[in-house]
């Protein structure tokens, strides 16, 4: 129930943020549905967890569930207050990809039932891995947003221009440099934590861990781009989104075409 008044909710939002491209008051309208979005599926989220006892991050349903609303939350603060001619874009941008995580939630892919976790899976660090992997990926989703922007307009298109061009830049990056830290800790360190108190080993190349090791790989490159070799825009953009891409793929095509410990049950 909670999940279906955050979609309705979402579809709102998308509809007043495009709206807000040429009526800045219905930015209000799309901040209000986005509030509401976040927090029904949040309270989506609390009830599950009651209802098992335990944190619900285990499963498919449920960690798309919070990648949307984390999702949610990161375009509801940007784009409060925000009067530069980036910000519209870039909230419509979130708001779609938070619309398509949890269309996907409602889809059979994801199967609604409630289970409580098997044993190996009842850890602290099980969820702090989960919750941080996907703050880490919301916020390259922003940055994807961004990036997709940039690809969108070039440098010398007369729909901004070059002014646009490096705010978008900016932006990509920024989101970058908070999304890297939370995913090295979510997804690596902690992962690798859990790994062992689990499976009594800290890495063993299962394919969801290989691949989130490659998505860590081609976030460090973007930086070392960024940071040594100071190039900034579309080679950077083309990094992002093909390290977005590794993210998706890390989450949905390890879970459907290889199989490993990582995969929802």
């Amino acid at each position: 129930m909670m999940a279906s008044i955050g979609f309705v909710a979402i579809i709102l939002a998308a509809i007043a943020s495009a709206a807000g491209m040429f009526r800045a008051k219905a930015e209000f309208v799309s901040s209000i549905a986005l509030a509401i979005a976040a927090l029904a599926l949040f309270a989506q989220l609390g009830l599950r967890s009651l209802s098992i006892g335990f944190p619900a991050l285990t499963g498919m349903f449920e960690s798309l569930v919070f990648y949307s609303a984390t999702v949610c939350v990161i375009a509801l603060v940007y784009g409060i207050g925000k009067k530069n001619p980036a910000a519209p874009g870039l909230r419509f941008g979130m708001i779609m990809v938070a619309l398509v995580l949890l269309a996907l939630a409602s889809s059979p892919l994801a199967p609604k039932t409630v289970q409580p976790p098997m044993p190996a899976l009842r850890s602290a660090w099980l969820v702090a891995h989960v919750a941080l992997s996907f703050i880490g990926e919301a916020f390259f989703a922003f940055s994807f947003v961004a990036s997709i922007m940039i690809l969108s307009r070039g440098k010398n298109s007369s729909r901004g221009g070059a002014g646009a061009f490096k705010q978008y830049d900016r932006l990509a990056y920024l989101s970058v440099v908070v999304g890297y830290p939370v995913f090295t800790i979510g997804a690596l360190i902690f992962g690798a934590v859990w790994a062992q108190s689990a499976w009594g080993r800290w890495w063993s190349w299962d394919p969801k861990e290989t691949w989130a090791l490659v998505t860590w790989f081609l976030y460090t490159a973007y930086l070392h781009v960024r940071l040594i070799l100071k190039k900034d825009g579309r080679l950077l953009a083309w990094i992002n989104v093909i390290g977005f891409a590794c993210t998706l793929f890390t989450f949905f095509g390890v879970n459907f075409l290889l199989a490993g410990l990582h995969s929802y049950r």
